[in-house]
């Protein structure tokens, strides 16, 4: 009975060792998909993902349609095609979950070779909700078609978080251009946190209405306008990082390079919702040399803006000058107390207020500090450099670190002047040289 039972579990045991053999053999799996080379045009009417392993190439107006959401994958690379001025527009409705991280950001960029990339090479993106619109018919700029906007202030339109905008921002006709990121009557729904707008062939960002609060936005050697607010838009926009060219501006002969540009509408018009939206914690820096004569203002608010700014800093010679309330409404708003100015600096231009309420502008209360010279200002050695990453944080003992004012409700509190203080919020996912670049 004993050599029975022996060969018995002998057989077992052998019996088990095939199977688990044969599992290990069919369960093995290729460990490096191959994506696919994917060209994007039409409408997308479906929710609908778009992979990193993937080639995604734009072409002509890409439309997000009401309903559909579109997933992108963080380290997803999507090219603009140049020949059709490939666009994207997230319609109303529509939804964009494009949520890159700090290692795997998501990027827009031109389908150019390195070395070969330019102003304008696409359209860029655009995003539509139904938040509200001071103007209507509220149609999209340059395409012309689209319309947006509402009475929903929470309206959502998905997530931008680190994302990348290269090479966009093209004029389809005179003075309708789509800029590097148009937002037009996008609600405070939607989140939109480190993203770098970089050679925008128009203004890097411009709001058109809506309530979107956004953080954490760089405008790199841009054309046009850094930030251009019109139509209606009442935000927050906190933590914003402008960095010009001095020999790029636009040339256009209906339009001039600022840091700011804001209006409540064309004409400047009493139509609500006006514009009132609060910026804070803002650098807008021309880079070393001579700027262009097109340069206008670092900031010019006019036909009757109610924009708010606080702890936010312009140094450059603008040839213009620095603060420019443009006209007797935006002046009125601002002495009745619609906006507000407190903690800025201005350095470097020749003439600090090019109009406004110079005694209530420089009431001591207010922080401000207009006509400054750069030198005092204890800034890295580099924060104008415009070849490489320049120097970002602020030199230890700065004056910046200290001089911020008090910022109103909605707003982060900070005690310091410029989009930074002792943190490098750029560090890993932005890139200071996209046309060298390989994607």
């Amino acid at each position: 009975m004993k050599t029975p039972f022996r060969l018995i579990v002998l057989l077992t045991l052998s019996l088990g060792i095939t199977i688990t053999s044969c599992d290990r053999t069919t369960t093995t799996e290729d460990p490096t998909p191959v994506g696919t080379s994917k060209t994007i045009k039409g409408s997308i009417t479906t929710n609908t993902t778009w992979r990193a392993i993937d080639k995604n190439l734009l072409e002509g107006f890409v439309y997000v349609e009401a309903g559909a959401t579109l997933t992108i994958e963080p380290g997803t690379i999507i090219k603009g095609d140049k020949a059709s001025k490939a666009t994207l527009i997230v319609k109303p409705g529509a939804k964009i979950i494009a949520e890159g991280t700090v290692d795997k950001p998501i990027v827009f960029t031109s389908n150019q070779p390195k070395g070969s990339r330019n102003y304008g090479d696409w359209g860029g993106v655009v995003i539509l909700g139904k938040a509200p619109v001071n103007k209507t018919p509220a149609t999209v700029e340059g395409e012309n078609v689209s319309t947006f906007g509402g009475t929903d202030v929470n309206d959502n339109s998905g997530i931008l978080k680190y994302v990348r905008i290269e090479f966009g921002g093209i004029a389809f006709e005179t003075d309708k251009e789509i800029n590097g990121l148009t937002l037009g009557g996008v609600g405070a729904g939607t989140q939109i946190d480190y993203v770098q707008v970089s050679y925008s062939g128009d203004d890097s960002y411009e709001w058109f209405g809506g309530t979107v609060n956004m953080k954490h936005l760089i405008a790199y050697k841009g054309l046009d306008d850094d930030f251009d607010t019109d139509w209606g838009y009442a935000g927050n926009v906190q933590y914003g990082y402008a960095l010009r060219d001095p020999k790029v501006a636009d040339q256009c002969s209906c339009s001039d390079s600022n840091g700011f540009e804001s209006d409540n509408d064309g004409t400047g018009s009493d139509a609500t919702p006006q514009t009132s939206a609060k910026f804070a914690n803002i650098s807008i820096i021309i880079g070393n040399g001579t700027p262009d004569a097109k340069y206008r203002s670092g900031f010019r608010l006019r036909r009757n803006s109610a924009l708010s700014a606080y702890n936010s800093l312009v140094v450059g010679a603008y040839p213009k000058g620095g603060f420019e309330l443009g006209d007797a409404a935006t002046q009125a708003n601002f002495v009745s107390g619609k906006s507000e100015f407190k903690g800025l600096i201005f350095a470097g231009m020749s003439k600090g207020i090019v109009a406004g309420d110079e005694a209530k502008l420089n009431d001591v209360s207010r922080k401000n500090k207009f006509g400054v010279d750069p030198s005092t200002l204890g800034l890295n050695s580099v924060y104008n450099g415009i070849t490489g990453k320049p120097g970002l944080l602020p030199a230890t003992g700065s004056i910046l670190l200290t001089s911020g004012a008090t910022l109103p409700s909605g707003l982060e509190n900070t005690a310091y002047v410029g989009a930074f203080s002792s943190t490098d919020w750029t560090d890993k996912w932005a890139n200071f040289d996209p046309q060298n670049t390989e994607y």
